[in-house]
């Protein structure tokens, strides 16, 4: 995908309620962080052979989060270096610690996570960085203390702004809507919905009202009962919000084979394959994504870039990422890959992920 900024799209209107996975976070409680290399960047330097870098999403057998780490299997053997996928079945708030020891325990040389709580994964994230291990958060930011660098999809604050824009549109700029997140503690969510909330604060959606954000944990069938429940509980609704690609799915199956077709609007993020029947039957209008497996491919470049001292984490930074080009690194640590893509009746079919 191209990486132009996400601020034309959203200006334009183009970018839907989207988007993707990630964001930054707050870290109040995030503890003391491992003691950061004072080695200057060698940006010339060659990049290392045989890297033992092991992905750990929010949980397995996600379709996204399947198809974010099958760009970082394909980077690494580019990269000529070694990936493993580990994760558990949930996307609980502690479920991915017992993951990280064991990958300490392992002498990996990178770990890329995708954090269901920036905080719970803390401790043991540090404690792997303070072994020499380098920490690449992706998609879902743990706290900055805990991590070397953050691979966004977007900023936040783009995300946040699109998603309102587009409640207000598909809402015909008045009445209710709602928003259907992952699980409570997850970063990504959380951020994109902290601006949406500051977004319909503002006089230009005055008559745009939230009724509730509901959870459903990223599991399907927990995400169905959400969304019905929310149309239950809410007569007059008039979107469903999901920032998520379980939600937004298991939404738009619900919405399909019901009254509210028509009538209730779904978007959010999703992938083309699983939106498409969706969108062909009219359930839905438009979603949005980028493609995903540019952020797991993106992850391990900058995870051999790490290892490598290209780079230490700094801003300003700057490395290469194969196919995807150049990227500098921003505040925080935190690497934009660049806006998503609209996806409605009229391109879906050009789309196969």
């Amino acid at each position: 995908m191209s990486r132009r900024f996400l601020t034309g799209a959203v200006s334009a209107g183009l970018v839907l309620v989207l988007a993707a996975c990630s964001g930054t976070t707050k870290n109040d409680n995030a503890g003391s962080g491992a003691q950061q290399s004072t080695a200057a960047a060698n940006p010339n330097a060659a990049a290392k052979e045989g890297v033992k870098m092991a992905f750990l999403p929010k949980q397995l057998n996600n379709p996204y989060s399947d198809i974010e780490v099958s760009g970082g299997k394909e980077a690494l053997g580019e990269l000529k270096g070694e990936y493993k996928l580990v994760g558990p079945n949930d996307a609980s708030a502690s479920s991915q610690v017992s993951y990280i020891n064991t990958l300490i325990q392992q002498q990996q040389d990178v770990i890329g996570i995708a954090a269901n709580d920036p905080n719970a994964v803390c401790p043991s994230l540090n404690q792997a960085r303070s072994a020499g291990i380098k920490v690449v958060a992706f998609d879902s930011d743990a706290a900055k203390d805990c991590r070397d660098v953050f691979i966004n999809q977007a900023t936040t604050q783009g995300i946040g702004e699109a998603l309102a824009k587009q409640a207000k549109d598909l809402s015909g700029g008045s009445g209710e809507v709602a928003v259907l997140s992952a699980t409570p503690n997850a970063t990504n969510q959380n951020a994109w919905i902290d601006v949406f909330k500051k977004e319909l604060a503002k006089p230009e959606y005055a008559s745009l009202k939230l009724d509730k954000v509901a959870y459903g944990n990223d599991d399907d069938q927990k995400s169905f009962q959400e969304a019905q429940g929310l149309l239950q509980s809410f007569p007059n609704l008039k979107v469903i919000v999901a920032p998520t690609t379980v939600g937004i799915a298991a939404a738009a199956r619900y919405v399909s084979s019901s009254s509210y077709k028509g009538k209730v609007a779904v978007t959010g993020l999703g992938t083309p394959n699983q939106m498409r029947a969706f969108v062909k039957d009219g359930t839905v209008k438009q979603f949005a994504l980028w493609n995903p497996a540019d952020i797991g491919y993106l992850a391990a470049y900058a995870g051999v870039a790490l290892k490598s001292g290209q780079i230490t984490g700094k801003q300003g930074e700057k490395f290469k990422a194969g196919k995807l080009g150049d990227y500098t690194i921003g505040e925080n640590g935190e690497i934009v890959l660049g806006p998503p893509t609209t996806f409605d009746a009229n391109n879906i079919d050009k789309f196969n992920f």
